[in-house]
């Protein structure tokens, strides 16, 4: 390996780690250079290469500073989570806040397109990217429709990819909104109460049935969302 490639892969490690969060500004070429008993033309190497990548930003006169990752989903897909952070280079992981198995109540019932009461699984859950929170995963799951997810504990699986594996879906809706964070989803993200984030809402449904009711809630500034469309053809 030659040096560049180990300056490389050193500042890598560091920012996909978390232990370089996005602004942290990367010691001066000088400092590097110092470090890694090396010239300042290899530092510059390693660095303009990083840059190219997207993992830091070059300020003239002010330095490299590590920058924010964006993400961006498919609006007309369901992706897994873990795979959309995986894209953009970051380690994933994730954490059950609360799960409990209820009777339905009037929001559940129009969330789920329920008629009458039924047993629901209400999970809430935060997925990571790197070591900061990514998203809060907000998810019921109609039992009647899927009663082996009554018997999961989704510890180490999150109910998302969970659902896709089991059950075959045959439609599903998106609905896209700006909302304020409260509390709950301030807390989970750690961000400031009323903080505008991003709410992407989604029913999918098989044979007739709705199976789940999903809100994804990310971090305004952090997330965009992405369609692909063509011209419609005349008739």
């Amino acid at each position: 390996m030659s040096l560049h490639q180990r300056i490389l892969g050193d500042i890598e490690d560091r920012i996909l780690s978390g232990e370089w969060q996005p602004g942290f500004r990367i010691p001066f070429e000088v400092d590097l250079a110092e470090q890694y008993k090396c010239s300042r033309m290899t530092v510059n190497k390693a660095l303009t290469q990083l840059a190219k990548t997207g993992l830091i930003e070059r300020r003239r006169k002010s330095g490299s500073y590590v920058t924010q990752p964006r993400a961006q989903s498919a609006v007309l897909e369901i992706r897994d989570i873990k795979l959309e952070v995986q894209s953009l280079g970051l380690a994933y992981d994730y954490k059950l806040i609360a799960k409990a198995r209820r009777r339905s109540n009037a929001d559940d019932r129009a969330r789920l397109g329920l008629e009458a009461a039924a047993p629901v699984l209400d999970i809430t859950c935060t997925h990571f990217a790197g070591s900061r929170p990514f998203c809060v995963e907000q998810r019921l799951i109609n039992l009647a429709a899927v009663p082996d997810a009554g018997e999961e504990d989704f510890e180490e699986m999150a109910p998302g990819p969970w659902l896709l594996n089991r059950v075959p879906w045959s439609a599903a809706e998106h609905t896209i909104r700006a909302v304020a964070a409260n509390e709950p989803v301030a807390a989970a993200l750690g961000l400031a109460v009323g903080t505008p984030c991003l709410t992407v809402e989604r029913r999918t449904w098989s044979n007739g049935s709705y199976i789940t009711h999903v809100r994804l809630i990310y971090p305004g500034e952090r997330h965009a969302l992405v369609a692909n469309f063509t011209p419609s053809q005349p008739k």
